[in-house]
């Protein structure tokens, strides 16, 4: 800012003008002097020329005291000090402003993630794997016919395919044609009929019909990776994983937790966040929201109950009676996924193919 220029000194004489003063201001100081040293409005009296100039009063005739122009005798006017005072007070918000919009700590965040972890828990007290199964088998071949489909479509064609295929073995000397057509709703019917035979046949040839135990061993089926083997090992054999689906990652990386979309990275990157005790129950829980409230095109940020813990927040509809109606599933008064869902599950079983409600 630049600073006031400072008036040239004028000489004693009452009634002198000072250096740089206009002709108007010249001719408002002569008039007081010849009122005999009437006061000035708002107080400030014209007096042998050394009148005080009072904050913010106007000079007699109208002339206002200038905020950096020095009075004769050297003093300041009082409205420079005052005129500073909010522009310290704005220097002091920006200054407040800068230290509140600082970067997010890593540890800050590491903080943030476990605490949406725990209120998620409160919100989804039964989140599960939502692809119905009875063995690790049939949670297996499941997890492989949902990709590029919902759960929901799974679900409701497994039936007719296990009650015909129940073992590796069976699946493995079936006719694909018949298999095509059993999960043709699935989509993609043929690349996925090739994965669970050739799987089926791996299984019966290589492990004895079982479904092993072991990441390195699944990953070796056809048409399993690291995704599929995680949802196996966490909800067949209790073996911590983070399952980094579509909903897991676009979430991951609302809530800062990843820069990545690699899910690989992701994994990575979320496993070092959290304990592996919690890793198979937090991809649960994420998924659960991700298909609920956190939608990819339109999130429902004004029904979110963590909203205080996401960075995220206004990026979907924030109107709270709007927000409502874009949920999901039993959060939205609607039938799950599951054909067969836990019995602490709250909402209402899906219906079967050809039933939709």
């Amino acid at each position: 800012m630049t600073p006031p220029e400072k008036s040239a000194t004028a000489p004693r004489g009452a009634g002198a003008p000072k250096t740089g003063e206009t002709a108007e201001s010249a001719k408002a100081a002569g008039g007081a002097k010849a009122r005999g040293g009437s006061k000035a409005a708002g107080g400030t009296e014209a007096a042998g020329g050394g009148s005080k100039a009072a904050a913010g009063s106007k000079a007699a005739g109208g002339s206002k005291a200038a905020g950096g122009t020095k009075a004769r005798g050297g003093s300041k006017a009082a409205g420079r000090g005052k005129a500073a005072e909010p522009a310290a007070k704005a220097a002091g918000t920006a200054g407040a402003g800068a230290k509140a919009a600082r970067p997010e700590s890593h540890l800050g965040m590491v903080r943030r993630a476990r605490k949406i972890n725990r209120e998620l828990a409160e919100v989804y007290p039964y989140a599960h794997p939502e692809l119905d199964f009875r063995n690790p088998f049939e949670l297996l071949v499941a997890t492989v016919l949902s990709a590029q489909t919902t759960d929901l479509r799974v679900n409701q064609t497994t039936p007719a395919l296990f009650a015909k295929y129940p073992t590796p073995e069976d699946l493995a000397a079936a006719v694909p044609e018949e298999v095509e057509e059993l999960i043709r709703p699935t989509g993609f019917f043929r690349a996925k009929t090739k994965s669970i035979m050739g799987l089926a046949t791996a299984l019966r040839d290589d492990f004895g019909g079982e479904v092993p135990g072991r990441l390195e061993d699944l990953v070796k089926l056809p048409g399993v990776g690291r995704k599929t083997a995680f949802v196996v090992l966490g909800n067949a054999f209790g073996v911590p994983g983070i399952t980094v689906d579509t909903h897991f990652m676009r979430l991951a990386r609302r809530w800062k937790w990843t820069e990545s979309d690699d899910p690989v990275k992701i994994e990575a990157e979320v496993a070092a966040i959290f304990p592996k005790s919690d890793w198979t129950m937090l991809s649960h829980r994420v998924i659960f929201h991700g298909r609920r409230i956190c939608h990819a095109r339109k999130p429902a940020c004004g029904a979110c109950p963590i909203t205080h813990l996401c960075p995220a927040y206004g990026e979907g509809e924030t109107d709270p009676e709007k927000a409502r109606k874009l949920l999901k599933y039993e959060k939205g008064g609607f039938p799950g996924q599951r054909l067969n869902p836990p019995p602490d599950y709250p909402g209402r079983p899906a219906p079967p193919l050809g039933a939709e409600a």
